[in-house]
């Protein structure tokens, strides 16, 4: 009798620690670099010439194996010259611009791998987002904050070393917001001529692709 309550308290105590393992790693820290990419007025198709370096810092909460919620914070900039184009009517405008933008969102995330809380195990997975979030960005023409954003992306995660992990990750962030580059509507034509204002019907938007290092808290509880 005395053996079997033994056993018993001794499955307690390991599914105690199995639960608090699994817990623990539910708390992700991490940063990225990369860089940004235009798309707008300026250059209609993402044109790799324009790539300006960015980073980010995140805080990742894996709520299940399948799914997470991540807040990041990122800076970076952006820019586009016309002269770059074939458009004639683009080479004519011959307008350029530089960025600099700052944002902060979350995202909702979808691992297509589970992460197994085990010692041994080779954890990776490919991952999509999508949120929300808010930019701040200024130009030579226009400065302007709480701007939201809608990111949506695709990444790829490796655990190289308990608890470290790198990965990859792509993600355009949509604005409903043509000032990005400096052009827009009349309003803000005093400091353009007529033949440098923007398509409205055109919004602009960015992407940011990084390579990433973050940590996860495994706790290590000695029975």
């Amino acid at each position: 009798m005395n053996q079997y309550r033994l056993k018993t308290a001794r499955l307690l105590i390991a599914g105690l620690f199995i639960s608090l393992g699994v817990q623990a790693q539910k708390i992700e820290i991490g940063g990225g670099l990369g860089g940004m990419l235009y798309k707008g007025d300026v250059s209609p198709a993402l044109n790799p010439r324009f790539y300006r370096p960015a980073a980010s810092l995140f805080f990742r909460y894996n709520a299940t194996r399948s799914f997470s919620i991540r807040g990041t914070g990122s800076l970076g900039g952006l820019r586009g010259e016309d002269n770059a184009s074939r458009d004639p009517f683009l080479q004519a405008r011959n307008y350029s611009f530089r960025t600099n933008l700052s944002a902060v969102e979350i995202d909702f995330e979808y691992n297509f791998l589970n992460y197994k809380p085990l010692p041994k195990a080779k954890n990776w997975t490919p991952y999509v987002f999508g949120g929300i979030g808010l930019s701040r960005f200024t130009n030579a023409v226009i400065k302007v904050g709480g701007v939201v954003t809608y990111p949506v992306g695709v990444g790829i995660k490796y655990e190289i070393k308990r608890p470290w992990s790198v990965g990859v990750e792509f993600g355009t962030r949509f604005m409903r917001n043509d000032y990005l580059d400096g052009l827009g509507d009349a309003t803000f034509g005093n400091a353009l001529t007529k033949v440098a204002q923007g398509n409205p019907a055109l919004k602009d938007s960015y992407t940011y692709t990084a390579f990433t290092l973050s940590y996860t808290f495994y706790k290590i509880v000695c029975p």
